[in-house]
């Protein structure tokens, strides 16, 4: 990374979003720089990460700086101004694939030790972990988050309502989490009265184990402790499969093993043991011998057994009994449970409410579904989803009104800072969280096996997201709600952070406190009302609604503005979800045609230049971002979003148009006359190339597009896909 900062940082991230910006980044660049602005890229993407993490291995050309911890010290600063696209949050398999991509590219990195022995091993197995699950978000998010659909965005969803599944009051559809002993249940929560340091310690019969040490928190921290029971978890998912036989219905698990990435992978691993029970009781030790580990997934252990053919005839007789599974992949037979990162709550579960229901089964036919969510911290939303649909029918996008969201997830706060403090319980004993006093500040009698975690949010960033819903409920006059549980241990002190804030600024009468399970049903009733609510809620909610809702309003989460107020006084302005770009990356492999809509990045490459213009009165940058936003409104008046069938427009046409449009914009407007005249000329040559651009764009499609890679592509190869039209390159350099 150079020494200069950027202007504007766009991230390099991963997957579709990584090749769009092939395409999008070069005219974003142009632009800017009529303005005076710059526009340089920082490297987040899971290969970067890698490659920054292992400098000792690699020779000096290969060598990158460690742009993830530069930008996490960026963003304490009040001039960050930073566009973060959506980068893979890595689940193990992810990371190996990874890596053993760069291995064959002539990067010397170390294998991943799945089961490391030697203090080597570890060592290198510490380090790797240090980039799995949710790496990136909390070193980013030094502010708490603004997500709503922008207005054009809602208008065109209003005008072009998509296509909604039906519901019925005799769907069997249903939401089954633990009857307790869960996180839920066993969560413990107090609010510090001054500065502490604490370890957590295991105590057994055979003495202390020191589990984590030097865990700081500043004074007014609430810090939570909770653990899942593993005897339950396994007793509930066992009964669970016969319930779904039972029923008919498919059999299917959602987590979030991305970026919980210590306690979901292993709950998943619990579900794969549980639905291949007798096979695990039989050949346990065998599997084991393979390498297999339930929690990699079944698609990773049928590859490691394939050639035992009397392990395999038991997986085939298993599989004969047990109810058909939801399908990621039916026609290529890729279950449920077959990779941990392929079904992720947050967008799953929405698609299959949006949907009336209806997952896909193995027979390429779509079904009712018991949706199997373990824990009962936030299954209650999806099921009282679930259920308001079934009395009501589904939503009706013409008329919906807006769920917009406030989410408290500044300086790691809460669930998606947890990974370092989460355990898989050894063997019996109890788990104490002690302060440096000596004050045993949490305490749990725990078994072999039970997963146990901490998770901790800090007083300055709740008063600044109490302080931004204050703000927003202003602005809008919406109804407003804190989604938060008086019965639940980490609520309960939140809640005392809330009530004397709202009370002292006079404001109170204009909030609802509720549990995230009438929040819910009153969020809906809303909306359905054609009235708008905001939902102000802690991170995991905030990120679970932020999909569930738009995609419910809009079908899509890619399109929402997503604005983080950095609590020094920077900006970070993300684009959206990538929860579906691996599959887009496939398409434009087989087919070149990309059907990631940029419509996030455009969202956010408009509010990052009005920020900037605020920040360094730069009138001319905000110019630019008024364009933005007429060109933006422009692809959707104009219906120029991507297309998803191959020989359509894709998504590099869509540039072209915002290109397009973004440049008549600064032509035709008053109030720069420098800036109209530099653009009038490059307005009329994209309107005069329009044939010869589309054209060129559209013969790109059709045949396999080499990359030269998946995670880690070749720069060149890339540009030269992303970019194929001749005539746009002239004009935009």
């Amino acid at each position: 990374m150079s020494d200069s900062t950027p202007d504007i940082i766009y991230t390099k991230v991963d997957e579709a979003p990584e090749l769009a910006s092939a395409s999008l980044l070069p005219i974003i660049q142009k632009f800017a720089a009529a303005a005076g602005v710059s526009v340089g890229t920082r490297d987040i993407s899971l290969a970067g990460r890698i490659i920054a993490t292992f400098p000792e291995v690699l020779t000096e050309d290969q060598r990158q700086s460690d742009d993830l911890a530069a930008l996490g010290e960026l963003v304490k600063k009040p001039e960050a101004n930073v566009i973060k696209l959506p980068n893979i949050s890595a689940s193990e398999p992810q990371l190996v694939a990874a890596v053993k991509e760069l291995q064959s590219q002539g990067y010397a990195l170390p294998d991943y030790p799945y089961s490391p022995s030697t203090d080597e091993e570890k060592a290198v197995r510490a380090k790797y972990d240090t980039i799995k699950g949710s790496a990136v978000n909390p070193v980013l998010r030094e502010g708490n988050s603004d997500r709503r659909a922008a207005a054009a965005v809602k208008k065109f969803a209003q005008n072009n309502p998509h296509r909604m599944g039906e519901w019925t009051a005799d769907s069997k559809t249903r939401v089954a989490s633990m009857p307790g002993d869960d996180f839920f249940a066993n969560e413990v929560s107090a609010t510090l009265p001054k500065a502490a340091t604490a370890k957590i310690v295991l105590e057994t019969a055979g003495g202390e184990t020191v589990l984590k040490e030097g865990v700081s928190y500043p004074e007014g921290t609430v810090v939570d402790a909770t653990f899942m029971s593993a005897a339950v978890l396994d007793d509930f998912v066992a009964q669970e499969i016969e319930k779904v036989k039972a029923d008919g219905t498919l059999f299917s698990l959602h987590m979030k093993a991305t970026m919980m990435k210590v306690s979901d992978p292993i709950i998943f691993g619990h579900a794969v043991k549980a639905w291949l029970a007798p096979v695990f009781e039989k050949y346990g030790d065998e599997m084991k011998a393979l390498g297999v580990n339930p929690n990699a997934g079944m698609g990773d252990l049928l590859n490691r057994v394939k050639d035992n053919a009397e392990i395999m005839a038991a997986i085939e007789a298993v599989r004969a009994e047990r109810p058909p599974m939801y399908m990621v992949d039916s026609d290529k037979g890729i279950t449920n449970l077959h990779v941990p990162s392929d079904v992720i709550i947050d967008a799953s579960m929405p698609a299959l409410i949006r949907a009336g229901g209806k997952g896909w089964g193995p027979d390429g036919k779509e079904h009712d579904t018991t949706c199997v969510i373990p824990d009962n911290c936030y299954a209650p939303v999806y099921d009282e989803a679930i259920e308001f649909f079934k009395a009501n029918g589904k939503l009706n996008p013409a008329t919906a009104g807006t769920v917009q969201n406030l989410g408290l997830m500044a300086q790691k706060a809460e669930e998606y800072g947890s990974h370092p403090t989460t355990f898989e319980i050894p063997e019996d004993g109890t788990v104490k969280m002690v302060l440096d006093d000596g004050t045993v500040l949490h305490s749990h009698a725990v078994k072999a096996g039970d997963i146990w975690r901490s998770a901790s949010a800090r007083k300055a960033p709740i008063e600044d997201w109490v302080n931004l819903a204050i703000e927003r409920q202003k602005a809008t006059g919406y109804r407003a709600i804190f989604w938060l549980d008086a019965t639940r241990a980490h609520d309960a002190e939140l809640i005392a952070y809330v009530k004397p804030i709202l009370e002292a600024k006079g404001v109170a009468d204009k909030f609802e406190i509720m549990a995230p399970r009438e929040a819910t049903r009153a969020s809906l009733e809303t909306i359905t009302k054609g009235e708008n609510t905001i939902a102000i809620t802690g991170n995991v909610l905030r990120d679970y609604l932020t999909d569930l809702f738009p995609i419910l309003e809009l079908a899509t989460s890619a399109k929402m503005l997503s604005i983080v107020k950095l609590m020094n006084g920077g900006g970070l302005f993300e684009t959206g979800a990538g929860g579906s770009a691996p599959k887009h990356v496939q398409q434009l492999q087989a087919e070149n045609h990309l059907r990631w809509d940029s419509l996030g990045e455009f969202c956010a490459l408009g509010e990052s230049f009005k920020f900037l213009a605020d920040a360094r009165d730069n009138a001319k940058a905000r110019v630019l971002g008024d364009a933005v936003e007429t060109a933006t409104q422009g692809i959707l008046d104009n219906d120029r979003s991507p297309s998803r069938k191959v020989g359509e427009p894709d998504n590099r046409d869509s540039h072209y148009w915002f290109a397009r449009y973004w440049a008549e914009a600064l032509a035709a407007q008053g109030e720069d006359a420098e800036l109209a005249a530099h653009f009038a000329p490059i307005a009329k040559a994209l309107a005069d190339g329009e044939t010869a651009i589309t054209g060129e764009l559209a013969a790109a499609q059709g045949s396999a597009a080499d990359l030269g890679g998946y995670y880690h592509g070749d720069a060149a190869k890339t540009a030269s896909v992303m970019r194929p039209s001749a005539t746009l390159n002239a004009i935009i350099g």
